[in-house]
């Protein structure tokens, strides 16, 4: 028998991984989002539940993706509001947590899960909205092996590339890392763009430069032209771009490091998120740096 799946968190990446595997032939049973409208629109075109308590979704379900904004709202959908996801009959779930959060909120989880005869496991993701609708997202999972051997073949159907990192929390450390180098390259590329604008020079003929040689990017293929034009749609907002290069922060200071790269650019997305940009995707943090832009 099929198992059955439920969604928590149906915004942009989370709505298009219920549409792969409904459309893969999985029974999607239900569906929920905080922004209840999300939930309904999406329960409507799949034909499943839209409850509004979490532990009937979750009685529904047998394997309960998570796709949700931060710490708060994870401790939330798992802990701290009455009606959560491990409120109601939890053996033998299993839960998968995809949202970025912090390592220790994962390892919490786990504990939580664990103590309701559930599971959990981190599939932390490193791709867009695309590779999301199209199964071909990137992830790291974390969590007990067991866990992952459970839903790793349809964790396949979510995914082209898949590495398990190891136990709870070290693929959500992984992904921190990822992000922050990421951002990082954000917004060095736009300090690059914004001042060759400002030189005079070609961007066009610039980015083709940096393109064949040591400024090279993944950063430049998917936000060089986005910066120059100002075609900041997003995929992956400036709010989401401060929050992740935070837990890196974090994770820095536990460690005993000083990050003066991450913190700068910290330091620059939470000036976006600050000036109410903070939905503009990550490549408007170079409304920071060009001259001229209503940013600066």
């Amino acid at each position: 028998m099929a198992r059955k799946i439920a969604f928590v968190g149906v915004g942009r990446m989370g709505a298009n991984m219920a549409r792969r595997l409904h459309e893969l032939g999985h029974p999607v049973v239900a569906v929920a989002d905080s922004h209840r409208p999300n939930a309904e629109a999406l329960a409507e075109e799949l034909g499943c539940a839209a409850p509004t308590s979490l532990s009937d979704l979750a009685g529904m379900a047998d394997i309960i993706i998570t796709v949700v904004t931060d710490d708060k709202a994870m401790r939330s959908i798992f802990k701290t509001r009455k009606d959560n996801l491990l409120s109601g009959k939890t053996r033998g779930k299993i839960f998968i947590n995809c949202a970025t959060v912090s390592p220790k909120t994962h390892v919490e989880v786990e504990k939580l899960c664990k103590a309701r005869k559930a599971a959990s496991i981190e599939a932390c993701m490193a791709s867009s909205i695309p590779q999301a609708r199209s199964g071909s997202l990137y992830l790291m999972v974390g969590g007990e092996k067991r866990s992952y051997s459970r839903v790793q073949k349809l964790l396949s159907e979510l995914s082209s590339t898949m590495t398990y990192i190891g136990p709870a929390g070290q693929a959500a450390s992984v992904k921190a890392l990822v992000n922050m180098v990421m951002n990082i390259n954000t917004a060095a590329l736009a300090e690059g763009l914004g001042l060759g604008d400002a030189l005079g020079i070609d961007l066009d003929v610039l980015r083709q430069v940096f393109s064949q040689t040591g400024a090279n990017s993944r950063v430049l293929e998917t936000d060089g032209e986005d910066m120059q034009k100002r075609d900041h749609d997003c995929y992956f907002s400036a709010a989401h771009a401060a929050k992740d290069s935070s837990i890196a922060a974090a994770l820095g200071r536990s460690a005993r490091l000083k990050l003066p790269l991450n913190d700068a650019t910290v330091g620059q997305y939470k000036k976006l998120v600050d000036l109410g940009l903070g939905d503009l995707d990550k490549s408007g943090i170079a409304e920071l740096t060009f001259k001229g832009r209503s940013a600066k």
